[in-house]
């Protein structure tokens, strides 16, 4: 928890200003959703690796490795915000992503010693400690550290990545020391190194795909990540329309950060009581509702982006929390990592796939159509439920 505070604030910093920066550089929409994007598609191309690390060596290895290359990517990006170089700010972001990585890796880290009827739990409580520092980094990105940027005669939108920086370093350094014993070491969780581990990730796969209740876990998270990502990465753009200030913009982004994280606990023990599917359901139908207010607010307007995003970080809590302990439930052992990580893997490039999209479908059709369709995508988890529901009540006929 203590290492995860301080990259939430770094990773949240870095993205709230990537779109902004990003077409500032290029003149382009279209390239700043871009830039955002590079969150998403970095920690889709980190995640196998760090699992992998993880179940040969343990979680400690593998976090402070994510959180080291997320530093060196917030050097790029501040390095692209000084000397006005785009191109620098694009494999930033993908270094940015591997600290996302790392985050959505700490969840399961939560749940490896945890007992079994309190694993939901113990997955929302880790996540709600990203609610600290996530809320605030947007918030320290666009005011102390962008007024701090200014006052050494740099481009203001250097002082997120300098904030972010320092923070993720911080990270690496908590977890490298003060993790241990390795949670997945204790529980048992290590296991297969060498060329085996391909060949264990394809079981992984093929167990992943042949278990219906993984294919809903998974599929869910897709779905809460497409819309997150392709509503969020394109508001900053959308209220900049509007001629919002950026620290509008900051409090909006912090609002969504809620939204996702600040309810972990309880939707982590409402999930542990009520059922996973329950809370799955009520996810997508929050989501539905999230991006629906998003879709009818105007630019020069703020009060439905600020209630919309915010439904739709709940949403996506629903949906993360439930389907996390879907598999943690549905798969154990060594074989447990793998699965998660690919789950990851999945979630994460689906969301990086939106938020490219997302700059190019705003750019053709606008944000309120974006928002109106990721509405829709969202209603999946519901549906899916009500229908393994009839299913399984549906009597069979001989």
């Amino acid at each position: 928890m203590a290492g995860l505070i301080p990259a939430g604030a770094a990773m949240t910093a870095a993205y709230s200003a990537a779109a902004v920066l990003g077409e500032e550089l290029s003149g382009s929409e279209m390239l700043g959703g871009l830039a955002a994007s590079g969150l998403t598609t970095g920690s889709a191309l980190a995640i196998l690796p760090l699992a992998r690390l993880m179940s040969r060596y343990g979680r400690r290895p593998g976090l402070v490795a994510g959180y080291t290359t997320a530093a060196i990517g917030t050097t790029f990006c501040m390095l692209s915000a000084i000397t006005g170089c785009y191109i620098l700010l694009v494999p930033g972001m993908l270094g940015v992503g591997a600290g996302n990585a790392a985050n959505l890796a700490a969840r399961f880290a939560a749940s490896d010693l945890a007992p079994e009827e309190g694993r939901a739990r113990a997955i929302g409580t880790l996540v709600w400690a990203s609610t600290i520092g996530a809320v605030v980094g947007p918030s320290i990105g666009l005011g102390p550290a962008k007024s701090f940027a200014g006052l050494l005669g740099v481009s203001v939108l250097a002082g997120p990545y300098m904030a972010s920086t320092a923070l993720f370093v911080s990270a690496a350094l908590i977890v490298g020391r003060y993790l241990r014993p390795d949670p997945l070491v204790v529980a048992g969780g290590v296991g297969g190194t060498g060329t085996k581990e391909g060949r264990h990730l394809a079981e992984a796969a093929r167990s992943l795909i042949g278990s219906a209740t993984g294919r809903l876990a998974v599929l869910s998270m897709v779905v809460g990540h497409i819309v997150m990502v392709g509503v969020m990465t394109m508001t900053p753009l959308h209220l900049r329309d509007g001629d919002h200030e950026l620290e509008i913009i900051g409090f909006v982004i912090s609002l969504h950060i809620i939204g996702m994280y600040a309810c972990a606990p309880v939707v982590g023990w409402l999930t542990d009581h009520l059922g996973p599917l329950i809370v799955l359901a009520t996810g997508g139908l929050i989501l539905f509702i999230g991006s629906e207010m998003a879709s009818r607010t105007n630019p020069e307007d703020s009060l439905g982006i600020f209630i919309g995003l915010f439904l739709i970080g709940l949403g996506w809590n629903f949906g993360l929390i439930s389907s996390s302990a879907l598999l943690v439930v549905e798969f154990d052992g060594p074989e447990r990592v793998r699965v998660q990580g690919l789950a990851d893997l999945g979630m994460t490039a689906a969301g990086a796939l939106a938020g490219l999209g997302s700059g190019v479908f705003v750019t053709f059709s606008g944000f309120h159509t974006l928002a109106h369709n990721s509405a829709l995508i969202g209603l999946f988890p519901t549906v899916a439920v009500i229908m393994m529901v009839i299913r399984s009540r549906r009597p069979s006929i001989r």
